[in-house]
């Protein structure tokens, strides 16, 4: 017999890219509440940094080694951006658990520097779980 082994809606026929993505989205939804302007950011999921979404050369990993995730500004009729790097997350940890913890920092992080605050005002229990 051929067919998927579970339907589509069971969680087991989710990929781990889209399980992923739905981390970052869950710490989008959840920062959203408590910053609306969120709202107007596009948060984007990217497999591995090394080009930007224009295809030109990332200037982070040149600089700084193997980011975990950037803000793109608005511009070029973008509106800002905030990219989460998928594999590097995911090597820097063990389980499920881990990486919805270590998605929330990064997108903590990231929020925080495109409102210009502390990853502690954007949320209060940052760096505490």
């Amino acid at each position: 017999m051929r067919g998927p082994i579970a339907p589509p809606q069971v969680p087991l026929s989710v990929s781990r890219a889209d399980a992923f993505t739905d981390l970052v989205y869950d710490s989008r939804d959840r920062l959203e509440r408590r910053w609306p302007q969120l709202t107007q950011v596009d948060f984007l999921v990217l497999e591995v940094p090394g080009f930007g979404l224009d295809g030109d050369p990332d200037p982070l990993v040149e600089e700084e080694g193997v980011p975990l995730g950037r803000v793109l500004p608005s511009g070029g009729g973008y509106r800002d951006r905030i990219v989460i790097y998928r594999r590097p997350v995911e090597i820097r940890t063990k389980n499920r658990d881990e990486r919805a913890l270590l998605v929330h920092e990064v997108v903590v992080e990231q929020v925080a520097e495109l409102l210009g605050l502390a990853p502690e005002s954007v949320d209060p229990r940052y760096g505490q779980e």
